[in-house]
């Protein structure tokens, strides 16, 4: 396992790039398990979820060129099996969306149950309720599970999603793109990467109606194309970096910010106080006086992403008053909270779901452990304000998601090292 060494209390300064989304680059890459034809995916994030979903991938039969780098030459045309590699899929949460294409392309998969972050009880139940109406019977009573199609002449399909869950819209979204007949979600989840990949999936062949709104309708095509597409850059890293430079008191430019992804993270970044402005492509952040904010709860798109949320925890314990901070998806979410009190913050655990945190405190450096990728990140932000030496450990977790993070705080004027 690898850590982070962390000196803090040096304010950050300058510009930061921000990588390709982490949540619209997963279900693209599969999207491209749906035609012979090559896909070139670009502004792709090197991250740990992108090689390990391209490792599944490839062990499927597919050739992807260009791992490591920014741009990917994906071609499936000699994908030869529907058995998802178990091992694998243990690490990687967002691999039950190669369930939808490849059920698309071979009318049949075997998976396991996905792993990923343990933040709450994480079902799959949702996905295969959605992928049964288009005829498809699961043997879901053990591991791992079967599905074969049960009835062919199912030509429109009705989905009603019981929650509006992102994953299991995406594994919808790819199915019913290469299902030909029409197909309607109704709940879906329509968060910025969701639209992605409905753009993807649309350049393809597919068309989809109601794209951003929670219900959706596609016509798909079983002759899909080949495309170039290129994936988005990652809001939650546009709200990382500017709670970064907030707790730290820095002034930083974050560049490939955009903005009509950003509304309900400036929104409650600005009630904290945050003095920011957008220019053109990027966000702007100067030091600021941080106060409390009374209640800050995630919910679905477009209200506070659950993604932020730890993050945001750090940035209450340096604003002044009282911040109640409620995340009710995931159970765990909150549980990391404690390795901030050892570092001297004032929180208080009310439940499972939510926490109080008193500010301003002053954060002490500790030795830690990453419990999860977005738990992880809000650690490193800790630590760079924290008075003194931080070592936090297991940082492969937050390289799942954020791409040469030790390099780009480092080039901010962070003192961060990785030792392995």
């Amino acid at each position: 396992m690898a850590k982070f060494i962390i000196k803090g209390g040096k304010p950050l300064s300058g510009k930061i790039k921000v990588a390709g989304n982490k949540n619209a680059v997963l279900p693209c890459l599969a999207a491209t398990i749906l035609t012979d034809d090559v896909c070139i995916l670009k502004n792709v994030p090197q991250i740990s979820d992108v090689f390990v979903l391209a490792e599944i991938m490839k062990s499927l039969g597919v050739k992807i060129d260009g791992l490591g780098t920014s741009t990917l030459r994906i071609s499936s045309r000699n994908i030869k099996s529907s058995i998802i590699n178990s091992k694998l899929v243990n690490q990687l949460r967002a691999s039950v969306l190669l369930c939808g294409p490849l059920l698309a392309r071979f009318g049949k998969v075997s998976f396991s149950h996905p792993g990923g972050d343990v933040i709450g009880r994480r079902s799959i139940q949702a996905h295969i309720r959605a992928l049964s109406n288009f005829g498809f019977s699961f043997n879901d009573n053990d591991w791992p599970i079967y599905t074969g199609r049960q009835n062919l002449k199912v030509k429109e399909v009705e989905v009603y999603l019981e929650e509006a869950s992102v994953t299991a819209t995406e594994n919808v979204l790819l199915l019913a793109a290469n299902f030909p007949g029409k197909t309607v979600i109704r709940n879906a989840a329509c968060e910025p990467h969701v639209a992605d990949l409905c753009e993807m999936l649309g350049k393809m062949g597919a068309k989809i109606f109601g794209v951003r709104s929670n219900l959706l309708a596609v016509e798909g095509s079983k002759k899909l194309k080949g495309v170039t597409h290129v994936i988005p850059p990652d809001n939650i890293e546009v709200g990382t970096f500017a709670i970064a430079a907030a707790v730290t008191g820095g002034e930083i430019e974050i560049l490939e910010a955009k903005k009509d992804d950003l509304d309900p993270i400036i929104c409650f970044l600005s009630k904290f106080g945050l003095k920011m402005k957008s220019r053109n492509n990027s966000l702007l952040v100067y030091p600021s006086r941080l106060k409390a904010v009374s209640k800050i709860t995630t919910g679905v798109w477009p209200a506070f992403p659950t993604d932020l949320m730890s993050c945001m925890i750090v940035l209450a314990t340096q604003a002044e008053g009282v911040t109640l901070l409620h995340d009710w998806m995931y159970e765990s979410r909150m549980f990391f909270v404690d390795k901030l009190i050892s570092m001297g913050a004032h929180v208080t655990i009310a439940d499972p779901h939510r926490v109080l945190v008193y500010g301003p405190t002053k954060l002490r450096g500790q030795v830690l452990d990453t419990p999860d990728l977005r738990a992880g990140m809000a650690l490193v932000i800790a630590a760079l304000v924290a008075d003194g030496k931080s070592e936090i450990d297991k940082i492969e977790l937050v390289e799942r998601g954020y791409e040469n993070i030790e390099e780009r705080l480092s080039a901010l004027g962070a003192s961060i090292k990785k030792v392995n």
